[in-house]
């Protein structure tokens, strides 16, 4: 079975690789109105790690019982499956434009947003139910304005 730590884990390590690769990124463009914007989403994606962490640690000193302890894996891995959720490397050698590349970022925010719909399922801790509610609405604020440079605006 998957426990809640294994979820934050997955968490965790998506907000870590969407910091690396935002930051990542910034070395195969030129447009520094992009590189910003990179450098800002990375920041935010550092302390969405940042709190999916301190949760967890919370969890595991037992502070935090609200937060179901046990989820089924069967349930998780038919939701889950099939997902990369944005846990692979991006080759930047592959993306030849910076629409391409703005496309790939639109996707790992997607896919983010998507995980933490399901994550949200299994939390009935209203102050953690919220914090997340944030996150996601962050993450969908990155996604918006990706949508803005592709329309180029």
């Amino acid at each position: 079975m998957f426990t809640a730590q294994d979820i934050l884990d997955i968490a965790i390590r998506l907000e870590k690789n969407g910091e690396k690769t935002y930051l990542d990124a910034r070395r195969h463009i030129s447009d520094d109105e992009l590189k910003t914007l990179l450098t800002w989403i990375a920041q935010e994606e550092h302390d969405h790690a940042r709190w999916f962490t301190e949760l967890k640690n919370r969890l595991t000193r037992g502070e935090d019982h609200h937060l179901i302890a046990d989820l089924s894996r069967a349930l998780v891995e038919d939701v889950v499956k099939g997902q990369a959720f944005s846990l692979q490397e991006v080759d930047f050698e592959t993306i030849d434009t910076p629409d391409k590349m703005i496309r790939t970022f639109i996707g790992f925010e997607d896919d983010t947003i998507a995980f933490y719909d399901i994550l949200k399922t299994f939390i009935d801790d209203t102050g953690i139910a919220d914090q997340l509610e944030q996150i996601i609405s962050e993450e969908k604020k990155h996604m918006a304005t990706f949508r803005e440079m592709l329309a180029g605006g």
